[in-house]
């Protein structure tokens, strides 16, 4: 397949998951938008945890700790308590304060907008810190997680084992004012249709596009188990 044959086939599917995105009925749908700070910590929150589970902590977190100033105030002790049962929850209570001091005492209370900065903070990885630039702040990133990358594997999009080697793929397929979209997109139908474990194939809305890399194998290998 040519580059630009590849580039349009993206460009398909990307409108397929923006049209289809209204009617799945995805728990990603309740983490905070547009706030960079909840957004932060969300996406901190959400590492190695189902979205239903960041949700509600996030939630219970942020009736104590709107902002940052008041998230530095609270112990880790006490951010366990909040934060149970996510995932490494006692890690991320230790790292959660040090990130609010560090806003605070670095950025006068505002989140960073920058890869660089952001890498930074304490607990922020690539993943995190793209969620943010695109999602707190409307920038053009891919951020890549387990949905995205399994399912950008199974439809062909890229051959890749690494997230980092995954976004970069991407980037070169997809527009840059549809990077932003992609991780929301991918989740979404990671989390109703397109899941791990025997994905819903018929239901899913690029189901005429999907070469379903690697579903037939698991297939096979779950029918001998």
């Amino acid at each position: 397949m040519s580059r630009a044959t590849a580039k349009r086939r993206a460009i398909v599917i990307y409108r397929a998951l923006v049209r289809a995105y209204a009617t799945m009925d995805a728990p990603v749908k309740l983490m905070p938008r547009s706030n960079p700070f909840r957004i932060l910590v969300s996406a901190a929150l959400s590492t190695r945890t189902q979205d239903p589970v960041t949700a509600a902590a996030s939630s219970r977190l942020f009736r104590r700790a709107s902002n940052p100033r008041a998230l530095a105030r609270l112990t880790p002790a006490r951010i366990q308590k909040l934060i149970y049962p996510v995932g490494f929850y006692r890690t991320k209570a230790k790292l959660l304060p040090q990130l609010a001091r560090m806003l605070v005492e670095r950025w006068r209370g505002q989140v960073p907008w920058t890869m660089v900065e952001l890498l930074d903070l304490p607990g922020v990885g690539r993943k995190v810190a793209n969620i943010v630039l695109s999602q707190g702040f409307g920038q053009p990133a891919i951020a890549v997680d387990t949905h995205v990358q399994r399912i950008t594997n199974r439809l062909d999009l890229a051959r890749t084992s690494r997230p980092i080697n995954t976004e970069l793929a991407l980037m070169e397929l997809l527009p840059r004012r549809g990077w932003k979209n992609w991780n929301r997109l991918l989740v979404a139908l990671g989390q109703t249709v397109c899941r791990p474990q025997r994905p819903l194939c018929p239901a899913c809305p690029v189901n005429r596009l999907c070469p379903r890399r690697g579903v037939a194998k698991q297939a096979k290998s779950e029918a001998r188990g």
